[in-house]
Order: structure tokens, then sequence, then C-alpha cells
């Protein structure tokens, strides 16, 4: 028997996609898309009147994990199919049948009542514990430029993917530079569909020792000022205007893994099986990079919306510091960037949110929930790639993780630990318990990434 699960009022729904938590810890992806014109005459029971048509169906590929809540979704013979991220399997979003032979578990969805419900079968009676919209903006500043050099300078059809990154960290202006990550993305994307993708690069171009930055004033991470517990409106910029700077940095970080480690290779104990980086690693983190552009473009523009500006306080570069010192490996920066410091942001957003909710500040607060899910699937990225190469290398992933916080980072790695968003990440605490990082450092980890 089918339990139904209502998901909310219709008239709140706005999105294209949701992710659905339900009661029982199972995890859907909920779609809407326009309707279809000339499929059918009459309307179904997940279309509304004025078009929108209502899908679901699991949130993991059954191929191999990959969130679909990341697909790319497109039309074919008169129906949606989404095609998962990592290896490019596409369902049909209402039948769940691939063109790979496997399936996926769709769900129907009913529109009735001014009410949206999704049945699922063969888990006994369920409810709805979250759900949360899937932002796909980036808040882009408009109006005319004031100098003619303020414009993005793109590249041209035969740049390389090297070619772009690198520009991309040469390029201070950061309005430029979430405009160009944006169109290196969907450029990259597209190409990847085609018969003609983007060439690499690797190894063609020198790879900058440290991003290009317009000239705001720089603190050591120790010596930032406090910003308070959120209850004034200095505070919340003061604790907006960090984030920002946090997320611009983490632009950087994911353009420089694609280009510095281009020509990385495994160290398989059998040289023979030693394999480069395929495709799918350099979409991940392009995709990374892309929401990390999203986000800095939201926190700059609830910055100006509360009168402040991006630049107007002082910022730090401690997330290029643990860059640098992992620069020589790939499973290192890894490690300690995207399951260090990004898997920080996972503990700690959740206490800054509901600061912000105790101040009112609900717009914040709708950013701040965006990010926090988007960096989940990036503790993700981090942790299916290190997992890769060591099961090409033959190596445990939680004892060379473990190794390289030891070796190459300098902070103490201590909780409150979010432990349901670490392991949705796929970090269970085998990964963080009684891990210390270099000998005799107290400093605290910068949260983000």
């Amino acid at each position: 028997m089918a339990s139904t699960v209502h998901l909310g009022l219709l008239k709140d729904f706005t999105n294209t996609r949701y992710s659905v938590m339900l009661s029982n810890g199972k995890r859907l992806v909920l779609f809407r898309l326009p309707r279809i014109e000339g499929t059918t005459s009459s309307r179904k029971p997940n279309e509304t009147e004025d078009g929108w048509t209502y899908y679901a169906m699991e949130a993991e590929c059954p191929h191999a994990g990959g969130p679909m809540i990341e697909a790319h979704v497109d039309i074919e013979d008169s129906s949606y199919v989404a095609s998962c991220p990592w290896h490019a399997y596409d369902f049909n979003v209402e039948t769940g049948e691939s063109s790979f032979g496997i399936k996926t578990c769709t769900f129907p969805v009913v529109i009735e009542d001014g009410k949206v419900s999704v049945q699922v079968a063969g888990y006994g009676e369920l409810g709805l514990l979250r759900l949360d919209p899937v932002s796909e903006k980036v808040k882009f500043k408009h109006g005319p430029k004031k100098e003619a050099s303020k414009e993005a300078v793109s590249l041209g059809d035969d740049a390389t993917l090297c070619d772009w990154c690198v520009h991309i960290l040469n390029t201070a202006d950061p309005e430029q530079k979430i405009e160009l990550t944006t169109r290196l993305f969907s450029l990259f994307a597209t190409k990847e569909k085609t018969s003609s993708p983007m060439e690499l690069g690797a190894g063609t171009v020198e790879t900058p020792d440290k991003p290009r930055r317009d000239d705001y004033g720089k603190l050591n991470p120790g010596a930032m000022p406090r910003a308070g517990k959120g209850g004034t409106l200095k505070s919340r910029i003061m604790m907006l205007h960090n984030l920002a700077n946090i997320e611009q940095w983490a632009i950087d970080l994911a353009i420089d893994i694609c280009v510095r480690f281009a020509t990385f290779q495994t160290n398989s104990p059998d040289k023979a099986l030693s394999r480069e980086l395929p495709r799918t690693f350099y979409y991940d983190w392009l995709k990374v990079a892309n929401d990390e552009a999203k986000h800095f473009s939201l926190l700059r523009s609830r910055l100006e919306e509360l009168g402040s500006r991006f630049g107007a306080l002082p910022v730090h570069h401690g997330l290029w510091d643990s860059a640098v010192i992992t620069a020589h490996d790939l499973r290192a920066r890894i490690s300690v960037i995207a399951l260090v410091h990004e898997a920080r942001g996972l503990d700690v957003n959740p206490m800054t949110i509901d600061k912000f909710r105790k101040a009112q500040d609900m717009d914040s607060v709708d950013t701040l929930d965006i990010i926090h899910n988007d960096e989940i699937t990036h503790v993700t990225t981090g942790h299916r790639w290190l997992t890769w190469i060591c099961e090409q290398e033959a190596t445990d992933p939680v004892e060379v993780f473990r190794a390289n916080v030891k070796k190459y980072f300098a902070g103490a790695i201590k909780g409150p630990f979010n432990e349901e968003a670490r392991l949705q990440a796929g970090m269970d605490p085998r990964y963080y318990e009684n891990l210390g990082g270099g000998v005799g450092s107290t400093a605290e980890v910068i949260a983000g990434g």
C-alpha cells in the first residue's frame, strides 16, 4: 500500500527542483518542469493548470550513487530525461527507464486542492522530514559598466580547459570571476554531450602560484575582528562578508584543482594500471566552482541589500594558505580543503543560520540554506574522488585522509560535528574522531572552501 506524503502548498513551489527527505531517511528529488506541448490533451494528476508538471524519483543514481539533484534535464522523444552528473546515465523522469538498461524508482506526484503530494509504496506510513529548494541562480550585477575594462574577457573556441582555468585564476575582479566561472561550466558541460568535447590542455600552461585579488584590506585569520552573535545589523554584515570572502576563495580552489592536477596519474601497485583523471573529475569540480560562484553572488547581493558591499571590511587569505601547502599532492589537497575546511562548514552552518533566524533576517536564512545544502554535495565530491584515487592505488581512504591531515593541516579538528550532514557526504566518524592536525597547533579550522 502506498503512503501519501504531503509536500506543501502548490503556491509555494517556485524552483525547478527540490530535495525531499522522508521520515524514514529516504531521499527523493522533486522536479517542477514546464509541460511539454503536444504530449496529451487532458491534464494529468501531476500537472497544474498553469502549465507545470511535477515528477519525483530516487535522489541517488542506481548505477553508482550519483546525485540526481544535480542531473541535467533534457527532452527526448517528447519526454523529460534526467542524466546523472557522474557518468551520464539517463533516466526517464516518469518511468525511470534508462537507455543503459537499468532503471531507477520513480514516484507518482499528485496535484490536488492546491497541494502537492507524492505517493511512496513499500515503506509503511511515511511523513515529510525536510523539503529544500535547490537554487540554480547566480546573481550578476546589473546596469551599465562604468569602464570598458570591467567587461569579462572570454576566450576563443579553441581554448582548452586549462587555458580557461588560468584565465579565471588571473582575474581579480570578483564580478568577472563569477561570470567567467559560470560560462566555463556551461561550455564544458554542453560540449561533453557532443562529439567534440573541450580539450583539457593538461601540462600546456603554467598555473599561477596565487589567484589575483582586488586590493582589499588583508589580515591574518587570527586577527580578523569577531563578528558577534548576529544580534545587530553590523554583526550580521560582518558574518556575511566573512562568508563571501570564503566563497570567493572557494571558486579559485575548485578552478585551481582542475588545472594544477591536470597531469595527475594514480600510483597504482602495477604501474601499467596507473590512470589519468577521468573527465568526470573535471566536470565535478567545475560544478563545485559554479556553485561557489553562485554562493558568492548571493552573499554579495545580500550585503548590498543590507546597505554594505563586498570589500568594505578586511578579509583573510587563510584558505589559500592550505592550498599552497598541498599544491604538490592531489590526495592532500582533497583531504585538507574538501574534507577538513568544507566539512567544517557543514558543522557550523546550522548554528550560523540559527543566529540569522533569531534576528528575523529570513532573506539571509534563505541564502545560507542554499549554501549549506550545496556544500554537502561539495564534501561528497571530495570524498568521492579521494575514494576513487585510493581504489586505484589499493589504499584505505580513511588512512590516507588522516595521514594527510596530520602532515599538512596545522589546526584542531574538533566538534561539535554535524554527523548527519557529514555521513550524508560519505564521511563517517572514522574520518574525524580523535584526529589532530600539526603538532603544537591550536588554530581553529576555517569553515568553508
